[in-house]
């Protein structure tokens, strides 16, 4: 059996798999089609999305600052932790998106798809839910649809709720809402499409961010959940991913 090691280039990261050689030198794996991704939460998302494709086990050790998609290395408990952690499956958003120059171009987004301003001009927004329409006019700095996964990421600091990671929901979050300045989103199923289109992409052009893949000069952009691409993590027991959100929730209650 053949573990994959993936690493990010830094100093703490090369290190790590120093130690990972030797560990698999000494120790026998019993989990098969593993990858090992060493690196932060950003490294994770750019790995996940070259093995779009992969039926793989990814299990993540930070080498980054938060790491929240990732676990924690013990080269003491290392192999126990594998032998025992508990498998995820998530599915990303995809993004459609139709520039000025009438191009299509497609991204996944493992945890948000991001409509930002593009210059000094607020933008200018219809988001509607399939034929229902959500918003009619949102003028704000843009709007964040993000997965469970995602959800307390750059969702959280827009003041977007936590979503548990079995509820099947998406979140859209205004991102500085100015008129109307009370709106505070919408919570909607993972079947839905989300349309969003830019009602001044002359005077008020916009850029689509699918995590961080930017598309600029956007004027229609289709996210919906892509459930034919599913990514497998690994997580240690009792530091699952579920468990990680439920303590950002309980976090945002108790602040």
């Amino acid at each position: 059996m053949k573990i994959q090691i993936i690493s990010d280039k830094n100093n703490k990261s090369s290190k790590i798999k120093r130690s990972l050689i030797k560990i698999f030198k000494q120790n026998q794996i019993k989990r098969s089609n593993l990858a090992i991704v060493i690196g932060g939460d950003g490294f994770m998302l750019q790995t996940l999305k070259k093995n779009k494709n992969s039926k793989k086990l990814f299990y993540g050790i930070n080498s980054g600052n938060y790491g929240f998609l990732m676990n924690k290395f013990s080269s003491k408990e290392l192999i126990k932790n594998l032998s025992r952690a508990k498998m995820i499956s998530i599915f990303p958003l995809e993004m459609t998106v139709s520039n000025k120059n009438n191009q299509t171009k497609k991204h996944i987004a493992i945890n948000e798809v991001s409509i930002l301003r593009q210059s000094r001009q607020a933008a200018s927004l219809s988001i509607n839910h399939g034929s229902k329409e959500i918003i009619k006019n949102l003028v704000s700095d843009g709007v964040l649809v993000s997965t469970p996964a995602g959800s307390t990421a750059y969702n959280l600091s827009v003041h977007g709720p936590i979503l548990s990671l079995n509820s099947k929901k998406l979140s859209i979050s205004p991102i500085s809402a100015f008129r109307p300045r009370r709106w505070k989103g919408r919570v909607v199923s993972d079947k839905s499409k989300i349309i969003i289109k830019n009602l001044n992409s002359k005077k008020r052009p916009i850029s689509a961010v699918a995590d961080n893949l930017e598309v600029r000069n956007a004027k229609k952009i289709v996210i919906q959940t892509n459930k034919k691409i599913k990514f497998n993590l690994l997580y240690d027991q009792n530091k699952s991913l579920q468990k990680k959100i439920k303590i950002e929730q309980i976090r945002r209650e108790t602040s």
